[in-house]
């Protein structure tokens, strides 16, 4: 970007902050919509600026022309249009997204190279008594690098076509909402090696084809995804060792049968009952193995050396000795569905927690991605918002739990608000709050039909909503860039910009993301920068 730009884009920010241009927001649904309201229609903002909240808040921002664009539309056809983003022509943005190459390389097989070559130099500074005079090959030492190198590119990448997107896409209001939606079920970047690796899959396969469908297919998608596995530590999650398994282990090392490349201990797995399972399943490879790359008790990636007794030993141990843990099912409810005051207790949070043992990963050197490991699930009855989930079953017991959490009254409740303070006020309106999640409850979670409920009514056309919301660094910088009819950056160079601003993406280290309300953002800090 040349001077004149950039001093052109410091001057947009500014009277971007200023003006406090800071929302989203949409107009009238057609009649026949499943969600229409009976309410008679009042907007009390005139046609002008009903089209220009529209644009702030349902896009990033206009850029010049959108306002004539709309006007000759019609407002409610482009809201409408907007609604269905699979029907709007986006073939600019996929041209210039084949600038980020590495994103459209395949995930697992790079996170694989990853794995294997840092496998790879650890046996090497092992075999050379750990010291730092390491005798490394020229040619190893230029594949770690190289492995290392895609690493960051795929980091960078992810944190740089965010904006990119924001800023050249025609479907406004489903960027708006993945940006919710990876707000809401936030997960940071630095969690671990792989963690970049999975949210390249999680953005483009979990997060987006799901943004105005089904909440509980969203809900599904999330849980079962390696970032949100890997984040919230599920992955190394495992039934209590007082709690009965699907399927025991074998503690004997030496005991034969079966694949020893399959299965660590090189035997079958037993049942409860005493029943012979698959061979090849070995607990200890398929289980230790399944979460190999994270820290903490589940210890080093790969798969261990069946030839080694004591390896086998101190994977056994290990995972005789590995628990629950509980910061996947907590957040679940907290932050996912119910909302902190959803009614639930810490009872509930235990026995979700206990119904997705199970639901891990598979080890980063054969590629990563779920799978449901048997020897790792509390096979024991549980009992989650007072709704019965029998013994003796296996990943049906998760499976019920999102059924049961996504069609609560308190989640229908809590993501209504959240909706309607992202799109109408740091305050939300209790009545419409009331109606967004009717319409929720009534159509199963469909999102479409609940944002179409938030932003056609009258509070979202209210003068008290018309420019009452504060825009995040994220949308400040992006709605500069569409005001200035800017080409994106694919360097990481504006997604920098929008880190010095306070707001680095994908590098929220809580789980609760980024805040949505402008107190957040208004301090003397954030206005100087």
């Amino acid at each position: 970007m040349n001077r004149l730009n950039s001093s052109l884009l410091l001057g947009a920010l500014g009277i971007a902050a200023c003006a406090s241009l800071f929302a989203t927001a949409s107009a009238q649904s057609s009649a026949k919509s499943p969600a229409a309201t009976a309410r008679l229609d009042h907007r009390e903002l005139a046609a002008d600026q009903q089209v220009i909240h529209a644009l702030n808040r349902l896009s990033f921002g206009a850029r010049p022309g959108d306002v004539q664009k709309v006007r000759a539309i019609g407002l409610d056809k482009w809201i409408d249009q907007q609604l269905h983003p699979e029907k709007i022509d986006d073939s600019s943005l996929d041209q210039f997204m084949k600038h980020y190459s590495v994103l459209y390389e395949d995930q697992n097989q790079l996170l694989q190279e990853y794995a294997i070559a840092q496998r790879d130099r650890k046996q090497v500074k092992r075999a050379a008594g750990d010291t730092t005079q390491t005798m490394i090959s020229r040619r190893d030492s230029m594949a770690f690098q190289q492995t290392g190198l895609k690493r960051r590119q795929v980091g960078g990448q992810l944190a740089s076509s965010r904006v990119a997107r924001a800023v050249v896409s025609n479907r406004q209001l489903d960027e708006v909402m993945t940006d919710f939606w990876l707000n809401h079920f936030n997960i940071f970047v630095q969690k671990g090696p792989p963690e970049a690796y999975y949210l390249a899959e999680y953005e483009r396969d979990v997060i987006r084809p799901n943004a105005l469908g089904k909440f509980r297919d969203l809900l599904e998608a999330v849980a079962k995804s390696p970032a949100m596995l890997f984040y919230l530590d599920n992955a190394r999650s495992m039934a209590d060792t007082s709690r009965p398994r699907l399927t025991s282990f074998d503690r004997n090392p030496r005991r034969g049968g079966g694949n020893p490349a399959a299965g660590a201990l090189g035997g079958r797995a037993r049942r409860p009952n005493g029943t012979i399972g698959r061979p090849g399943r070995g607990a200890i490879g398929g289980v230790l193995g399944g979460v190999g790359g994270q820290t903490g008790q589940m210890g080093q990636m790969g798969r261990m050396d069946p030839a080694r007794p004591d390896q086998v030993r101190q994977r056994v141990k290990q995972l005789k000795n590995g628990g629950l843990n509980e910061n996947y099912g907590r957040e679940l409810l907290e932050l996912h569905t119910l909302g902190v005051d959803g009614g639930y207790t810490q009872q509930d949070v235990i026995n979700v927690a206990r119904a997705l043992t199970g639901w891990t990963i598979k080890p980063p050197a054969t590629g990563g991605g779920f799978v449901f490991r048997p020897e790792m699930h509390d096979a024991g009855e549980k009992i989650v918002l007072g709704h019965k989930l029998k013994a003796g079953r296996g990943m049906e017991d998760g499976e019920d739990v999102l059924d049961i959490v996504s069609r609560h009254p308190s989640t229908a409740h809590y993501i209504a608000e959240k909706l309607v303070r992202h799109f109408v006020s740091d305050d939300p309106p209790k009545a419409l709050v009331d109606q967004a999640a009717a319409v929720f409850t009534k159509t199963d979670g469909d999102i479409r039909e609940v944002v179409r409920t938030i932003i056609t009514s009258n509070e979202f056309f209210s003068q008290q909503a018309f420019r009452s919301k504060v825009k995040s660094p994220f949308e400040v910088v992006v709605s500069a860039m569409r005001a200035m009819d800017a080409q994106p950056d694919s360097t990481p160079r504006t997604a920098q910009a929008i880190a010095y601003l306070g707001q680095p993406i994908f590098g929220h280290q809580a789980p609760n993301g980024y805040p949505d309300t402008g107190d957040a953002w208004m301090n003397a800090g954030a206005i100087l920068n």
